[in-house]
Order: C-alpha cells, then sequence, then structure tokens
C-alpha cells in the first residue's frame, strides 16, 4: 500500500518533511501548499512534488491523499485540523495545535469526531538517547522515579519579530520540555511553578517576553522536576536530560560531532555540543515521520496524539499564569496513558 501525502506549509519544517517523507518507500509526497510558491517550482520538481499550489483546500479535497502534514503558522493549525479532519485525512501536525486551549479541544472533537489518527510534532519524543531513558524508566531499571532534570538552552535566540508572535518562551521553547517531563516521567503534571527572567537581550523583555526561566514541576506519581531554559548558550545548543530514583539514576549527555576527549596536563578538552536543532534532532525527525506512517499503514496508535499536544499546551499555559501572579498554579491530571505503544 501506499499512502499519498499532502503538506500545507512549505517553511523550513515542512521542506524537512518532505524530504524524510521521500526517504520512506510507501509514501508518495504528491501536493505542497503554501502562501507564496513563486520561489518553490524548482524546488517542487527536483522533491518530484506533482502539485504546486496557494490554495491549501486542493489538497484537502483530492481523494488521492490520504495524509496531510500541516506545516504552516501556528494560528493555522486548529482550523487546518478541523477542515482536514472533516475531509476523512490523517494529520500530522506541528506543534502546539493552537495558543488556545479551547481551540485545540475543539481541533481534537473534529479528530475524534472524523476517526482519523492525529500526531503533534513533539520529535524530541523519537530521539534515541531520551527514548532510551524513557525505556530505562519503564523497565525499572532506576527504580521508582524521584526527580526529573532537563536542561534545554538554545546557541541564540530568535529574532524579535519571531518573539512577538511564538507565544513565547514556555509556548514554543519549554513546550518541547513539558511534553517530555510526561513523556519520560508517563505520568501528568499537576503543579506548576515558574521563575523567569530577561538577561540575554532586552528587546526579547521589550517584546513581553522573557528569555531564561527556571520551572518546578509536581507529577501525579508523586515526582518532582525541575527544567532550566535559555534562549543563549554561547556553548551551543544544550539538550540534557536525567531521571533520578530509588534504584539509580540515568542520564542523556549532548550529541557532539565525536567524542573524543583530549587529555594533556594543560587541560582537558571535548567538542562543543553540535550548534543547530536540525543536527540535534535529525533521526528524531526521520523517525516521527517514520512512525507516522507505520500508524497509518499498520493501523496503531501514534506515539504522541492530540491528548498530549492539549497538555504540554497547558502546563505552557499554567507557567505562564505562574510567572504573572509568583505562585504556583495547579493542574487536573488527565487519568489517561501519555505516550501508546
Amino acid at each position: 500500500m501506499t499512502l499519498t501525502v499532502g503538506v500545507i506549509g512549505a517553511g523550513r519544517i515542512g521542506k524537512i518533511h518532505v524530504d524524510n517523507l521521500r526517504g520512506i518507500s510507501q509514501v508518495k509526497v504528491k501536493s505542497v501548499s503554501d502562501v507564496v510558491i513563486d520561489d518553490l517550482e524548482s524546488w517542487a520538481k527536483e522533491k518530484g512534488v506533482e502539485v504546486l499550489t496557494t490554495n491549501y483546500e486542493e489538497i484537502l479535497q483530492d481523494p488521492e491523499i490520504n495524509a496531510v502534514f500541516i506545516c504552516s503558522p501556528t494560528t493555522t493549525h486548529a482550523n487546518l485540523i478541523k477542515e482536514a479532519a472533516a475531509c476523512g485525512k490523517h494529520i500530522f501536525c506541528e506543534k502546539p495545535v493552537s495558543f488556545s486551549v479551547e481551540e485545540t479541544e475543539e481541533a481534537l472533537e473534529a479528530v475524534e469526531k472524523a476517526g482519523v489518527k492525529l500526531q503533534v510534532g513533539f520529535n524530541r519524543r523519537f530521539d534515541p538517547n531520551f527514548r532510551k531513558i524513557r525505556e530505562l524508566v519503564q523497565a525499572g531499571e532506576i527504580g521508582t522515579p524521584h526527580i526529573l532534570r532537563i536542561t534545554s538552552r538554545d546557541p541564540q535566540p530568535p529574532g524579535i519579530d519571531y518573539i512577538k508572535t511564538s507565544g513565547g518562551l514556555f509556548m514554543d521553547m519549554a513546550i518541547h520540555d513539558f511534553d517530555m517531563a510526561r513523556y519520560v516521567m508517563d505520568s501528568d503534571v499537576v503543579e506548576v511553578f515558574a521563575n523567569g527572567a530577561v538577561l540575554v537581550d532586552p528587546a526579547i523583555g521589550e517584546a513581553g517576553d522573557i528569555d531564561t526561566a527556571i520551572i518546578t514541576l509536581k507529577f501525579a506519581n508523586g515526582a518532582l522536576g525541575v527544567i532550566d531554559n535559555s534562549r543563549q548558550a554561547a556553548y551551543g545548543y544544550d539538550q540534557r536530560l536525567e531521571v533520578f530514583g530509588d534504584k539509580g539514576a540515568a542520564q542523556a549527555d549532548n550529541n557532539r560531532a565525536n567524542t573524543v576527549e583530549v587529555s594533556t596536563a594543560q587541560h582537558v578538552s571535548k567538542e562543543k555540543p553540535l550548534y543547530f536543532f536540525l543536527e540535534r534532532y535529525t533521526q528524531a525527525y526521520i523517525d516521527e515521520v517514520k512512525e507516522f506512517v507505520a500508524s497509518i499503514l499498520e493501523n496503531k496508535d501514534v506515539i504522541c496524539n492530540g491528548l498530549d499536544g492539549l497538555q504540554a499546551e497547558r502546563i505552557a499555559k499554567a507557567a505562564r499564569q505562574s510567572l504573572e501572579i509568583g505562585a504556583p498554579v495547579t493542574l487536573q491530571p488527565t487519568g489517561k496513558s501519555t505516550a501508546i505503544y
């Protein structure tokens, strides 16, 4: 069976998904839509894309297309999910589903009503190192988890125009860590306490956001978590994770260009972390697409579903509220599984 796909949004992430989809023998990328396609014709031809259009409805109305990838701006996601679901298409949507919990809930209702699959693009779940940590926790290797620590620091901040429209640090950056926290600990977050500051660029504060944060979490299973975020780490893209339990601990360190460590009388040195997120998570982006395709062709549950997307948004909203009021914010657990295999 061949899965025929349409991609809505041909920016950086949309093009990455096209490349990764083309690497799967059972997939045909038939159509791509974007609001501006003047500079995309040679790219589309090179990638074997048959239809390049400014009208995404052509993709949704095409009976040959089985699944759509939504890679357009966040403000369009919820409506596109609802429209795609109504047309019977399976859906892969980049995170977050929306900036509004209510809009996300409406989109998830449409998906459930249509009986189609929805996978949210939290690619870090598919990182081999982080997946291994989860497997170790699930297998009881470290015993009962007590403490989760996540470090997530970008090599440089995004442009101010992006800051103004991204939903802020909690929604566009830390939301990955909120999802990872639920995924690794296999438990809902029931309390969020966030502290933030503007230490990297005053313009970020002027735009109404923060660039540095410490977030503490309480989980429904009783464990505690700490996340630290920064928009700028001078040494590269810093992505580390540790789970500590009553029988031990498991850590995932940064990916580097090589693992060579040089020791001399003067110094001990090794390579800096990979600088760009596309380098760090290359395999994760490939694997999330492969597993979405497999979920359709083999009729399996997706690993990161709409509920996971909703919960990450709820935590991000609670973090923002906590920052504003200077106190912890309580969340109600869903009582449902955080990841399905």
